[in-house]
């Protein structure tokens, strides 16, 4: 009998405590769920919210948790997301243009169509990131890193990527035309079919290869790194949608 009444007691206090986490989880899960519905302030931990097709222009985000966040179709113009972690998020079609993010973690995000015009991210984390056909028209990107990053058909038209790393990046039919350059950029292992590089000054560059300028589109007034030489004819077709 005593046996069985140890073995009684352990049960209960087993699904005691079985309890007590389940309501700690689900209080943990309301205090998401409350979190989700709070208006924009500096570190706001908006982790796995809904923020599709809303206007959030000009809020201020400094150092949020917005990882794995939907921003689809979002308007985040002039936001300050400063230092603000953006891993995973979605911002298919969103627009950050005029956005300050230095620091800022958008690594993984999904911003296919993007608006990122005019952004501040230096020193952003972009790895790995999805950012094919994304607007980097005059974006300040200086020490900003793009390593593994899909970069199709996005404009850089205007940027500063004083420093960017684009290592492993796909850069395919980008468009580096009218970047600015004022120091090194690295582009080790960059695949660089039919990427713009009219005019651009590619002297200081790292990791690049002949292979690779072979691939990309320059003309005269493009500037290469030295051992590098323009193909005899570049292979670029008229710069289409």
């Amino acid at each position: 009998m005593k046996k069985l009444g140890m073995t009684t007691n352990s049960s209960g206090g087993a699904a005691f405590f079985a309890v007590a986490i389940t309501v700690s989880a689900l209080a943990s899960s309301a205090a998401v769920a409350a979190d989700c519905k709070s208006s924009a302030r500096a570190g706001i931990d908006w982790q796995d919210c809904n923020k599709k097709q809303i206007m959030l222009g000009g809020s201020d985000l400094p150092g949020s948790n917005l990882f794995n966040t939907d921003f689809t179709m979002t308007d985040l113009r002039g936001a300050n997301l400063t230092s603000a972690n953006l891993e995973k998020a979605t911002l298919v079609r969103a627009s950050l243009a005029g956005a300050r993010a230095d620091k800022a973690n958008f690594s993984r995000v999904e911003a296919y169509r993007g608006n990122f015009s005019a952004i501040s991210a230096e020193n952003a984390s972009f790895a790995s990131a999805e950012l094919q056909r994304t607007d980097f028209t005059g974006a300040r990107l200086t020490g900003a890193d793009f390593e593994k990053a899909e970069l199709g058909r996005a404009n850089f038209d205007k940027a500063v990527l004083t420093g960017t790393r684009f290592s492993m990046a796909n850069l395919s039919r980008a468009k580096l035309s009218g970047a600015v350059l004022e120091g090194p950029i690295d582009l080790d292992r960059a695949f660089l079919f039919l990427t713009r590089i009219e005019g651009v000054d590619l002297s200081s560059a790292s990791g690049l290869t002949q292979e690779q300028v072979d691939l990309t589109c320059g003309d005269g007034a493009t500037k290469l790194p030295s051992g590098l030489a323009a193909p005899g004819k570049w292979p670029c077709p008229p710069d289409d949608d």
